[in-house]
């Protein structure tokens, strides 16, 4: 494990490259993910209809077919707004951010639709008899009670995300996996590398696990009281 420790400081720049993507993907798609979730149970037919097909393409593209359709395809195409060509070359960070978000939020949605949808309806019939408009009721009423069923998977996505973000050393961003692999080459010592990353994916994607069951819990007592 010397090599491990001699190469720990490159090894930990690789780790918050993959730290801030993982927080930022995981908090955009939760929040764009609970609106499409949102839209698929009480929107409009257009809303719902367009939504569904986004959630449907998405969810049957490999996530590594989007990343690259997104850093390859957009600086492919010559868009330009009242004659003005617009620049769609963007960083490898925003390529990844806007692909795992795209990818992440169908999931999701799809976890808060069927959370929404198996809600009673007698609560919502309760909601509206004292008063309250639709996202008073949807804060007060419906996502409270959709917790406890919308935590667990979302949890499961949340850690299928971390350990998605290794698939970004592909398009040579600099994360824990890219940064593995270059020592690798380096050293030539593969096996004492590889585990040391597997341990570090392990240990987030475990806190991010056992996070999740102890707020699952929560929400599961206090819909209990």
């Amino acid at each position: 494990m010397q090599v491990v420790l001699d190469n720990a400081d490159l090894m930990w720049i690789g780790l918050k490259l993959t730290l801030k993507l993982s927080i930022v993907i995981i908090a955009l798609s939760t929040l764009v993910g609970t609106f499409v979730g949102i839209g698929l149970v009480y929107g409009n037919w257009l809303v719902r209809s367009v939504l569904r097909l986004y959630v449907d393409i998405i969810r049957g593209i490999p996530l590594l077919v989007l990343i690259f359709l997104i850093f390859y395809g957009l600086p492919a195409l010559h868009v330009s707004i009242l004659g003005h060509p617009v620049n769609t070359n963007i960083a490898r960070f925003e390529t990844a951010t806007l692909a795992f978000t795209l990818f992440a939020a169908a999931h999701v949605g799809e976890i808060v639709r069927g959370a929404l949808a198996a809600v009673p309806a007698g609560q919502t019939d309760a909601a509206k008899a004292i008063g309250l408009t639709f996202w008073p009721r949807l804060r007060h009423v419906l996502l409270p009670q959709s917790m406890p069923v919308i935590l667990p998977p979302w949890t499961n996505t949340a850690a299928e995300l971390v350990k998605g973000t290794s698939l970004v050393t592909l398009v040579s961003m600099s994360d824990l996996m890219f940064a593995t692999r270059k020592i690798a080459e380096r050293t030539g010592e593969v096996v004492p590398l590889y585990a040391a990353a597997a341990v570090v994916y392990f240990v987030i994607c475990f806190s991010i696990s056992r996070a999740g069951v102890w707020v699952s819990g929560r929400y599961r007592y206090g819909v209990a009281r």
